[in-house]
């Protein structure tokens, strides 16, 4: 039986939380949105009233050489002493004497948090001496950060080795896993699965395979114009990977032979340059004038997805519709997340992952009316490509 948050007991114990604290900062290093550090609180609460004492490591951002003052995690203090109700302390380094005195002190319910642990390559590189540092500090090992789940890091697999008896997964872990197979392992039909974005790169192996367990895909963003162009329809100057268009021929004959609907959108708001005050006209999706571009997708189409999602009983959105980043280009992107809103409240159950779909349910202030929305773009993804994550796979070995 695998050890959980909820029945272990944590009583004295030190415990190493891998949270993913992986937030935007503004020029004067405040937290623009904490989605990811709200969605901790609960597991760092949890061990805190169960008599541990956390110990919180993270990464932020991509330091290239050693230690950098924008990347360092100190700039997340006040707001977790808000949000945790304590005065959090800080280690100016996650290895090293300080680290070490520090949780040495460390008396239960209170809660330290160690420096970026990426101010060293040897997390990226999963090596082993790093995480055996890591891992000194602490009884438990908790994993709560799924975002970097996909991972073979130091600190999210690697480190689980010098756990054998004491690693579990915290709730986001637990909640990913157990919302993502909701669609894929459990989903009630029909299915169906809205897939947006600029590239077909990123999902081709998600729609493959998703075929033998969804019903509908849906294809919106600047992905669909590569799809369109398969097809022998004109695009103008809309984002196209033409090296994939074989690729996006296959995937469609795919579809058509497992009996999965293909729903590429039929009309197109398109521009003659990507500026949102660019002059702009609805057309039809495969026959885009030259010298302009698609940059969202059109009412009709807006309206067939609205039904198809409406009458669903599960539905994954991933990726946006059009650029929705700008004003005249979002109406798509909005009346998709409107139309999930609507489905759930009916009764469906609806996964939301990926930046920029987070992104836009938190713009249209929708968060709260959809099932579950994910904290790990990529994780996810790659979960759902049927991937074996390396942060999950360290827990259940």
């Amino acid at each position: 039986m695998m050890n959980n948050i909820d029945t272990y007991d944590f009583t004295g114990k030190k415990v190493l939380i891998r949270v993913d604290f992986n937030v935007p900062l503004n020029e004067q290093y405040e937290i623009t949105d904490d989605t990811r550090i709200r969605a901790a609180i609960p597991t760092i609460q949890k061990i805190r009233e169960k008599g541990g004492a956390v110990i919180l490591m993270s990464h932020l951002g991509r330091p290239k050489n050693g230690p950098e003052e924008k990347f360092s995690l100190k700039h997340l203090i006040p707001d977790l002493n808000k949000k945790l109700g304590t005065e959090v302390r800080f280690a100016d380094d996650c290895i090293g004497e300080q680290a070490r005195e520090k949780a040495a002190v460390l008396q239960p319910g209170e809660v330290l948090l160690l420096e970026n642990l990426r101010f060293y390559k040897e997390e990226t590189k999963g090596d082993e001496a790093f995480a055996k540092k890591l891992a000194g500090l602490a009884d438990v090992y908790v994993n709560d950060a799924f975002g970097t789940a996909h991972r073979a890091h130091a600190s999210t697999a690697i480190i689980a080795r010098f756990f054998p008896k004491a690693k579990m997964f915290g709730y986001i872990m637990e909640n990913e896993l157990k919302n993502i197979d909701k669609v894929i392992k459990e989903g009630e039909k029909p299915i169906t699965a809205v897939l947006g974005g600029a590239k077909v790169s990123g999902k081709i192996e998600i729609i493959n395979n998703l075929l033998d367990k969804v019903d509908n895909i849906i294809i919106g963003g600047g992905m669909m114009f590569t799809f369109i162009k398969a097809l022998g329809g004109e695009v103008g100057n809309s984002l196209v990977e033409d090296d994939l268009l074989e690729t996006a021929k296959e995937a469609m004959a795919k579809a058509e032979e497992t009996g999965v609907d293909f729903y590429l959108p039929t009309d197109a708001v398109i521009a003659d340059k990507f500026d949102n005050n660019a002059n702009r006209k609805f057309c039809n999706a495969h026959e885009i004038p030259d010298g302009w571009m698609g940059l969202d997708i059109g009412p009709e189409s807006g309206q067939a997805f609205k039904d198809i999602i409406e009458s669903s009983s599960t539905i994954l959105w991933n990726g946006p519709m059009g650029v929705f980043e700008m004003e005249n280009f979002a109406s798509g992107t909005c009346e998709v997340a409107n139309a999930i809103a609507e489905a759930t409240a009916n009764g469906a159950f609806s996964l939301i992952g990926g930046g920029d779909s987070v992104a836009a349910i938190n713009k249209y202030k929708l968060a709260d009316k959809v099932s579950y929305v994910s904290t790990g773009g990529g994780a996810m993804l790659e979960y759902i490509e049927g991937k074996t994550l390396p942060g999950v796979a360290a827990i259940l070995s």
